[in-house]
């Protein structure tokens, strides 16, 4: 790797707004353009290098993507009616659209570009917030993602010669389509935390997924109960990400940041503030100095409140990764809130904050409530891999 920039990199193509499954779904791509310009209106654009990458091309989707598979989603690119529900594609969550390949491509790529500036030293953080697509699976679409540029961008990374790569999921569903496809590679350590399978999409990342047996130990999934706040969710996070990371000692930290775990959030049922995420996104970035020499690539994912909650959170992130996070009292510019109703007819959030900041949790070296459902949750998660790791559970 060649020496580090301090300078961090935010991969934008005004193209991949072009990801659109239609006016009734909710992955409406004004998320990815709102986010783009609070960016912008705080002035983080100027603390960050704005790179747009080229598109994904064949060989790279090929490294988690099987060739027909891609084959399918150029043909229902071109003539979306041809899609009829094989591969995933034509389905309510994966409607085909005109261009599906080239705009999922483009923003593949810009996770891959984010990747290989970071590996290479071009930079020390990059973000891609259109990316963290994190349900495609390797021969079908799912859940909204048709191509996995979170996995892609791990697969570049093993390519280009990392020995370890750490991804770790705060997206409220599991990140069942990198954790699928890194299951038997040990060279990948998949954490997810996510809303318990019980009563959530996709239904998979129970406890007990924990690699195959070439591979045991390399998933960890946190399932949490419906209605987990906070405080919970923060106590869950460091129960058992920095210990795993520690143990891991990753070359480089992929996390992806999901908004969706918002109160807001109308497609799942946990309770987590906008301050609450920016605490996330801050330890990420401490865990990446801390244990991967600071390269840190950072993706965007779900979420669907795509006024109010969405374009906050990943400006947090941004402003994060940059060096410079947003205050969470920042008063968001009156321009932006204009550009907001000129394009949703919907009234803009006035500030940064959701109000709860700072945030606190409980730690979990003082102690556990075996009541409890979220100290259950953190605990099935420590007894089904951390042994398997040779920690104390």
């Amino acid at each position: 790797m060649a020496g580090m920039s301090g300078r961090a990199q935010l991969m934008w193509d005004e193209a991949v707004t072009g990801y659109d499954f239609g006016p009734e779904h909710p992955m409406d791509p004004v998320r990815l353009a709102l986010t783009r310009s609070l960016v912008g209106a705080l002035g983080l654009d100027r603390e960050v290098e704005v790179v747009a990458a080229r598109p994904a091309g064949e060989s790279t989707l090929r490294l988690v993507h099987r060739e027909d598979y891609i084959d399918a989603v150029r043909a229902a690119s071109a003539d979306p009616r041809s899609a009829d529900g094989s591969y995933g594609l034509g389905t309510v969550d994966d409607p085909a659209f005109a261009g599906m390949h080239e705009v999922s491509a483009l923003i593949a790529g810009q996770s891959v570009g984010a990747a290989e500036a970071v590996w290479r030293g071009d930079a020390l953080h990059a973000v891609n917030f259109a990316g963290g697509l994190h349900h495609a699976m390797p021969g079908a679409a799912s859940g909204f993602c048709v191509y996995n540029d979170a996995a892609l961008a791990i697969a570049r990374l093993l390519e280009l010669g990392a020995e370890r790569v750490a991804y770790v999921d705060v997206d409220v569903h599991h990140g069942d389509g990198v954790q699928a496809a890194f299951w038997e590679d040990p060279r990948v350590l998949t954490v997810s935390l996510h809303e318990h399978p019980a009563t959530l999409f996709p239904q998979t990342g129970w406890p007990e997924e924990t690699g195959a047996d070439c591979a045991e130990g390399s998933a960890v999934n946190v399932a949490l109960p419906a209605g987990t706040g906070d405080a919970g969710w923060l106590r869950a996070f460091h129960a058992v990400v920095p210990e795993v990371l520690a143990d891991f000692r990753p070359q480089v930290l992929v996390t992806q940041h999901g908004a969706d775990t918002h109160f807001e959030d109308p497609l799942a049922h946990l309770a987590v503030s906008l301050d609450a995420q920016r605490a996330v996104q801050v330890a990420c970035h401490e865990l990446a100095h801390e244990y991967a020499g600071g390269r840190w690539v950072a993706l965007g994912g779900g979420g669907y409140a795509v006024v109010e909650v969405v374009p906050r959170s990943w400006a947090h992130l941004v402003g994060v990764a940059a060096g410079r996070p947003v205050e969470p009292e920042t008063v968001i510019p009156e321009g932006w809130r204009q550009e907001v109703y000129a394009r949703t007819r919907q009234l803009g959030p006035m500030r940064m904050t959701d109000g709860r900041w700072p945030v606190s949790y409980a730690s979990w070296e003082a102690g556990y409530d075996p009541a409890d459902r979220l100290d259950q949750a953190v605990r099935a998660a420590r007894r089904a891999v951390f042994p398997l790791r040779g920690l104390l559970a």
